[in-house]
């Protein structure tokens, strides 16, 4: 499990005020799941990473995986694999080249695991890596990390690179280590449709801080549209009782937002004797909105 504990971290410049990337975040990652961080550019997302990693000391909390701190611990460092958005190979190398240095930094490296990827992204581990496009590059990262076969993988933006199909075989090599392994990956987007249906549960992250998360199915079950129409006059004083985020009626049509339960409140209506009666699902986005507006927040303002 990964514990972050009132985790600030700030960079400094000479002659100016600190800037703080990460005020008191605090948080718990438990194994195995898929974790999705989203964000505006400079929301922490990516300082986060680099501190989970030990790249960065932070300037005051505490960070420990599996009861372990990170910071300045290789035996920790050793279970952990993190592609970063602004990617790095030694100079003039080939992935072959790059699958030694890993070897020798993660034992548990697989050559196996190595060469089957690098067939199904069909990428020539012996060719130079400045001769691959940027999304070759990004594939070549992830196949290095996944061959690394991490207990905790942090991905930085790195699906931003990869068209569809490539995309769709990354993260299926994701879960399949997630079931077989209990591997716990964090991704990192700016987009929450890129997360919407790989993880088990988002955070938004904003100004430094982690201002909502959640598991991903409670966000889906626990908020829904209602569409319904009545032969007779009515007003939303008809739905006392609900809890009703959102309401808009056009004559006898009435369409509202709610959250609760969604086979009793179909009962609840249904005993009205509703015209028409329509309970859709919302969207991530949609619910995200909601979620946002209920605490003071523009969730579409955040991500700008």
């Amino acid at each position: 499990m990964i514990v972050a504990n009132e985790v600030t971290m700030k960079f400094y410049t000479p002659g100016k005020a600190p800037f703080v990337a990460l005020d008191s975040l605090s948080c718990q990652i438990p194994r195995g799941c898929i974790y999705g961080m989203i964000g505006a550019n400079g929301s922490g997302k990516s300082t986060f990473l680099r501190l989970l990693s030990g790249v960065y000391r932070p300037a005051s909390g505490s960070i420990t995986i599996d009861d372990m701190p990170v910071w300045d611990n290789p035996a920790a460092k050793s279970r952990i694999v993190y592609i970063p958005d602004d990617l790095y190979f030694l100079p003039q190398s080939s992935m072959k080249d790059m699958a030694r240095m890993y070897r020798a930094l993660y034992p548990s490296f697989n050559y196996d695991r190595f060469h089957k990827l690098s067939e199904t992204f069909k990428l020539d581990p012996t060719a130079n890596l400045n001769t691959f496009s940027k999304g070759m590059r990004r594939q070549a990262a992830a196949i290095l990390g996944l061959s690394s076969m991490p207990d905790y993988l942090f991905f930085d933006e790195t699906f931003d690179g990869l068209d569809p199909v490539m995309r769709g075989l990354v993260k299926q090599v994701i879960y399949r280590d997630v079931i077989e392994r209990n591997t716990t990956t964090i991704i990192t987007s700016h987009s929450l449709h890129e997360l919407e249906d790989t993880c088990d549960q988002l955070a938004l992250l904003h100004r430094g801080g982690i201002i909502f998360q959640s598991d991903v199915q409670d966000l889906k079950t626990s908020l829904f549209k209602v569409q319904t129409a009545f032969a007779s006059p009515f007003t939303k004083e008809k739905f006392e009782g609900l809890n009703i985020l959102s309401y808009t009626q056009m004559g006898s049509v009435c369409t509202f937002i709610l959250r609760g339960d969604r086979a009793a409140t179909e009962a609840h209506i249904r005993a009205m004797s509703p015209l028409l009666l329509d309970i859709l699902p919302l969207t991530l986005e949609e619910v995200f909105v909601y979620e946002m507006e209920a605490l003071g927040y523009s969730f579409k303002d955040i991500l700008m």
